[in-house]
């Protein structure tokens, strides 16, 4: 499906200014359309009342404006809200929405399905069953905003269903669109994008202006622990990861998901203040969502702390976070798992998409990492 917004607002402009021309249509038409596509979107051109019938008209035959189909939705009691989106292929994705205090940080998803196969991922039991396209990632805000009680959310975090650097061409795409004014308009400091390390598109990310901030999804300090949670420690080892964030010139979060007797011994501890401290990082402890993780063992709640804690002392700086939507399933992938939505097969070629999520934790505010 060709679809303006599939571009960024630069490229749909052209676009339009050379469609709008072709029909004899004055210039100030393009002022007129480009908002509607995500500032005020509309869910269809008939809706831009300020535009002549058969200019709309036109518009919804040569331009249509896809949309995600909100199959369900859930609201916890801690007010998070999971949304499952049917695609117009049929498959789903889920995004979820965590409010905290001012904040309204709306997690994304970037591919359908997971290859990645984390030991603590429910949405890897599903395998990878295809990418998506620019519009499908940031239109699970433009959804939002077409609510009928529209919410636009204050952050946006690439922590869903996906691994978002191995979907790189549509979240780089995507990445514009979030954060550029003639779009949605979401500061670069508010956009999170987190990822396992792959190397070659996070080196491009590096090279973007834009200070976006990067969120390592780590889970362990040593490359042997690592491997026997993450498959994807073949192909990218965490030397080679902790050297290429050296290239970014804005802080970096490590995701570290806590679980009993597998990373969270005082051995992992030390290690894992060794290489915080060389990164200058901030190390983000999240709790295992227990859903999401069948046949491991959260930590204790007060080991969370505890960690956290002696991280602090050794000159780290580290959050604890709760878990949020406990009642809803809200870690990434479940809600899909849940309704029996599983399956697809793993690519044979580690590099062609790959990512993990740990479960929905509290999240920090991206501008403050």
């Amino acid at each position: 499906m060709s679809t303006l917004l599939d571009l960024t607002p630069a490229a749909a402009s052209e676009e339009l200014a050379r469609w709008l021309g072709a029909r004899g249509q004055p210039a100030y038409r393009l002022t007129q359309l480009v908002p509607r596509l995500w500032q005020r979107p509309v869910a269809t051109w008939a809706e831009a009342t300020d535009l002549p019938q058969d200019l709309r008209r036109a518009l919804d035959a040569d331009w249509p404006l896809p949309r995600l189909e909100l199959e369900t939705s859930q609201e916890s009691r801690d007010g998070t809200r999971k949304f499952l989106w049917r695609l117009p292929d049929g498959e789903a994705v889920e995004s979820v929405l965590i409010p905290e205090g001012s904040r309204r940080t709306l997690c994304i998803s970037s591919q359908a399905g997971c290859p990645l196969r984390c030991a603590f991922c429910a949405t890897g039991t599903m395998g990878l069953l295809r990418n998506l396209e620019p519009w499908e990632i940031a239109g699970q805000v433009r959804e939002l905003l077409l609510a009928p009680e529209p919410v636009k959310p204050t952050n946006v975090v690439f922590m869903g269903m996906g691994e978002p650097l191995l979907n790189w061409p549509a979240v780089d795409t995507a990445l514009t669109l979030l954060n550029d004014p003639a779009a949605l308009g979401i500061g670069a400091r508010h956009v999170t994008v987190s990822t396992v390390g792959i190397l070659p598109a996070l080196a491009k990310l590096a090279k973007r202006p834009e200070q976006f901030r990067l969120a390592i999804s780590l889970h362990a300090p040593t490359s042997a622990t690592r491997l026997s949670l993450m498959p994807i420690e073949k192909r990218y080892r965490l030397p080679d990861v902790l050297k290429a964030i050296k290239a970014f010139k804005r802080r970096v979060t490590f995701e570290y998901v806590l679980i009993s007797g597998v990373n969270d011994r005082d051995e992992d501890l030390a290690a894992l203040a060794r290489i915080a401290k060389d990164a200058g990082a901030l190390v983000n402890l999240l709790p295992l969502h227990p859903g999401g993780a069948p046949g491991l063992v959260p930590a204790p709640g007060k080991r969370l702390a505890w960690f956290a804690g002696a991280l602090r002392r050794r000159g780290v700086e580290a959050v604890a976070r709760r878990s949020r939507g406990l009642d809803i399933a809200a870690a990434c992938g479940q809600l899909r798992v849940a309704r029996g939505e599983v399956g697809g097969e793993v690519p044979p070629d580690p590099d062609r998409h790959v990512h993990e999520t740990a479960g929905i934790g509290e999240l920090p505010d991206p501008a403050d990492a």
